[in-house]
């Protein structure tokens, strides 16, 4: 490794910390600087009539070294001391330091004393910092300067020649074939360098270095064994005579400027060709993902489980966290690029770009605000069929246990309603079915209620649309059928007991009375049993407080409920009694009714269960709620905070975007600092997000402690990103504007506040009401009106403006200047367009005739351009390019393979076809 390369192109200046930090020198390049640097230093010696010898030994006594210096610099140095003591030579090479420093270069390290004791190192290093000074660093190509500028001017003159690339000042140029290049390409008469072989590099470099001393007065500074021999050739020797190379065929500069002109021409058009591409390419992929995804958000099809509409909304999820964000970002980058890419095509002088039909900025924006509309129902929609399932499921399982009570009920009171036991029975069996009956009756009306709630429930199930409606339809007709005929029954069989009851007389009012008190107890505990396991649904606490009130209220009834059951059981110890006591023959049971001590005692026990059970899932429920509530206030203090933070820099970036405070850079690292700040708020919105997400999965609907639900969250956090993007794409294109036109700062904010003299109220657009302000400004009798600011001028405005600022122009002129600043006639005038055409006003740019110019200097005068000489003077693909679509030209000193270049540079500009 080269232990004296280790500066980049700015630190040139600063050469000596390298010789100060490196203690010591590959004897190879040692050999190699000694060479150069000596050859160097007599090639401009030698105007003076004198030379040197030893390089480390000459220069001691600092006499030849100030001469060095005056040859080189063409300046005067202080009188040198002519004495031979140490002292006067260490005031001499003093001297010639603090000339080395008075021309800008830092020293480092190297001091009068090394140079007077002949230390090698820090002599070649004091050599190399000349050369560099005074040989390379004033060296420009392209705006590259020094060391990257003679590289690139090498790369640029050996670019024709195959078997030659060159990419740095050491090995690159050890086949010889670099130098010979150089001379052939600008004297190609001194060289045949087609019988060049480069696996013969000490002939190409003895040939390149005898021809370079011999015609075009370069001293012989390298040794052809030295470089083959060696790894890794010196950088500095190499880069000291390849700087004689370019400051010998620096003539030839005249047609290199012309072709760089070219180049950069044709380089910004093939760059704009390939935006253009990328543009329709991303506008069709978005427009096709858009196409393809309103269809999905726009189904409403619903499915018939709450697990199916949960995965929709899942799927939803993924959709607005996963699938949107990045086109968001391709929607915004678009825009950005269309606009950078207008940028260009107006500095540069280019029409500007039209996209293909159906791919304008505004066809896009259409398409997604048709994507915005549709999706902005499809999740309401998705939670409100969550919620309808939900409902349906829960009225489902109620119509089922209802349903199976009721049936259970009847079974076999059909067949006990048929019988005809009356006819054989006794007066007291007569009464008694008339009494059994009676209880029956009562049975049937309590349970009108159940078959009454069954059919509503049934009904509810329809209008809400249950996928299993039919099964539902069918099991309830059914019921209301039979329902229908035991009321039939109950009725026929009543008329049957009361003709029977005419002929008996007897009934045991005990039965009875146990009977119709057993009933409706019995009933009172279905029901219970009912209720105590009845499922519920609750959304907020006092709900489930209101579920735990009337649990506790039933729960009060219990002790009277106990009595009336102890006070039924006492009615039936008294039948046993009277039984035993009088011998009764009572034939079994009670014969009206069907319920049992024993049924009443297993239900009660049933009922006392239950309750404790109830208690559990009301408390666990009150649990839920309140865990529900939590996740409320949680979301709502984040949403309560970042919803006015997203409000708040909307409005900051929007005075940002039209104040002017600083350089146009300083409003760019301003908003890029903005930038950063939001983008590191974005771990708050995914907080939100996962907050969010946990109230969904908690299937909580509403939030009463905040008015910002995670939509307008979204929408606002998606809205600030795309701002502030644009707002730093628009300043970076003012930028652009601005060094391409070489506007000052000092014109770019006297075209600001000329702009926003007319935009008062920071919004970005001027009305009537300003123009007439501006009328007034300018002397004219019209009454002042409220103003207000937005950005851009409509057609009054601009013209008041271009008045104002000292045009006088007629509707013609004005007509011609609207065309340039405002060319899709949308009747405003943007500041960017405002800026554009003030540059053009004040600034110089490329045009048709200059290129035009350019390609005469390469033609040689000619009025047409031949194939070699394109690809002579220019990089290979521009050649190309410009043969590719350069016409034949027709004019009558026309010569076999004559281009047209002048019909070319016209269309470049737009003012023909290309």
């Amino acid at each position: 490794m080269d232990h004296y390369d280790s500066q980049q192109t700015n630190d040139y200046m600063q050469p000596e910390e390298d010789w100060d930090r490196d203690l010591l020198l590959d004897p190879a390049w040692e050999k190699q600087q000694r060479k150069t640097f000596t050859a160097w230093c007599n090639s401009h010696l030698r105007k003076a009539g004198t030379q040197i010898e030893n390089i480390e030994e000459d220069f001691r006594d600092g006499l030849k070294l100030m001469l060095l210096l005056e040859v080189i610099s063409g300046e005067r140095l202080a009188k040198p001391e002519r004495g031979k003591m140490r002292v006067h030579k260490i005031s001499n090479v003093n001297k010639a330091l603090d000339f080395i420093a008075s021309k800008g270069v830092k020293l480092v390290s190297i001091g009068a004393e090394e140079i007077v004791d002949g230390n090698v190192k820090m002599t070649l290093g004091m050599i190399w910092t000349i050369i560099l000074r005074f040989a390379i660093q004033d060296i420009s190509v392209e705006e590259t300067s020094a060391k990257e500028g003679l590289l690139l001017w090498c790369q640029r003159k050996t670019a024709p020649y195959k078997n030659v690339n060159i990419q740095n000042f050491h090995i690159s140029w050890k086949d010889g074939l670099g130098f010979c290049a150089l001379i052939h390409r600008h004297r190609p008469e001194l060289i045949d360098y087609g019988k060049l072989r480069k696996d013969d590099p000490l002939t190409n470099l003895n040939t390149a270095f005898d021809v370079a001393e011999k015609y075009l007065d370069i001293p012989k500074m390298l040794d052809a064994e030295d470089i083959v021999g060696t790894a890794r050739p010196d950088e500095k020797a190499i880069m000291t005579y390849v700087s004689s190379f370019y400051h010998a065929f620096s003539g030839a500069q005249k047609a290199e400027t012309a072709a760089n002109r070219i180049c950069k021409v044709l380089a910004v058009n093939q760059e704009n060709e390939q935006l253009m591409e990328d543009y329709e390419k991303l506008a069709s992929d978005l427009l096709e993902w858009i196409r393809r995804t309103i269809p999905w958000l726009e189904n409403r099809a619903p499915e018939n489980t709450m697990h199916a509409m949960q995965q929709k909304l899942e799927d939803f999820r993924d959709y607005r966290r996963l699938h949107k964000p990045p086109k968001v970002q391709e929607k915004c980058q678009l825009e950005i690029n269309f606009n950078t890419l207008q940028t260009k095509l107006r500095l540069s002088n280019r029409p500007a770009f039209m996209p293909s039909e159906g791919r304008m900025v505004s066809d896009i924006n259409n398409a997604w605000g048709c994507l915005e509309q549709a999706e902005k129902g499809y999740e309401e929609w998705l939670l409100n069929e969550i919620r309808r399932l939900e409902r349906l499921d829960h009225l489902a399982e109620k119509f089922r246990q209802k349903a199976s009570i009721h049936e259970a009920w009847t079974d076999g009171k059909e067949a006990m309603l048929r019988q005809k036991d009356y006819e054989t029975a006794t007066l007291s069996e007569i009464k008694a079915l008339l009494k059994k009956h009676e209880a029956f009756e009562s049975d049937l009306a309590a349970h009108q209620d159940r078959v009454e709630q069954i059919a509503a429930i049934a009904q509810e199930l329809n209008e809400l649309d249950y996928y299993d409606s039919p099964s539902v339809n069918a099991r309830c007709q059914k019921i209301c059928d039979q329902w229908d005929n035991l009321g039939a029954l109950t009725q026929k069989r009543r008329e049957a007991l009361e003709r029977t009851e005419k002929l008996l007389e007897t009934i045991d009012q005990l039965y009875l009375e146990y009977a119709k008190r057993a009933a409706p107890f019995n009933n009172w505990m279905e029901g219970a049993m009912e209720d105590l396991q009845d499922t519920f649904i609750v959304h907020t606490i006092e709900e489930i407080q209101g579920l735990t009130t009337a649990h506790e209220q039933f729960k009060a009834t219990l002790p009277d409920a106990d009595k009336e059951r102890l006070a039924i059981l006492g009615i039936h110890n008294e039948v046993s009694k009277i039984v035993q006591t009088y011998h009764v023959n009572m034939a079994g049971t009670n014969p009206y009714t069907t319920i049992t001590p024993q049924e009443i005692n297993g239900k009660w026990d049933h009922v006392r269960q239950l309750v404790p059970r109830r208690d559990q899932a009301l408390t666990e429920e009150h649990a839920r709620q309140q865990h529900n509530e939590r996740l409320r206030k949680q979301f709502a203090t984040q949403a309560n905070v970042i919803g006015p933070w997203i409000q708040t820099k909307m409005e900051e970036i929007g005075r940002i975007s039209i104040e002017m405070h600083g350089t146009l850079e300083d409003q760019l690292s301003h908003l890029r600092q903005y930038e950063k700040s939001i983008v590191n708020y974005k771990p708050k919105i995914d907080q939100l997000e996962g907050d969010h997400q946990l109230i969904q999965e908690a299937l909580i609907f509403d939030n009463k402690h905040t008015n910002y639900t995670m939509e307008h969250i979204r929408v606002g956090w998606e809205q600030l990103l795309t701002t502030i993007a644009r707002t730093i794409n628009e300043v970076e294109n003012q930028i652009l504007t601005r060094d391409a036109k070489g506007i000052s700062q000092e014109q770019m904010n006297e075209f600001r506040a000329s702009f926003n003299h007319f935009d008062r109220d920071h919004s970005g657009t001027l009305g009537p009401e300003e123009f007439k302000a501006c009328l007034i400004s300018l002397g004219y009798d019209i009454g002042n009106d409220p103003q207000k600011k937005t950005g851009m001028m409509d057609t009054d405005d601009f013209r008041a403006c271009l008045i104002s600022m000292g045009y006088n122009m007629g509707e013609a002129e004005f007509a011609r200047i609207m065309s340039i600043v405002d060319p899709n006639r949308l009747g405003v005038v943007t500041f960017q367009a405002f800026v554009d055409f003030m540059s053009r006003e004040t600034a110089d740019t490329d045009t048709a005739d200059q290129v035009m110019a350019s390609f005469k200097i390469l033609a040689g005068d000619k009025n047409y351009i031949t194939v070699d000489e394109l690809r002579r003077e220019l990089p290979p693909d521009q050649a190309e390019y410009c043969i590719a679509r350069m016409a034949p030209y027709a004019g009558p000193d026309s010569v076999p393979g004559a281009l047209d270049y002048m019909s070319f540079s016209t269309a470049l500009y737009g003012e023909s076809d290309l």
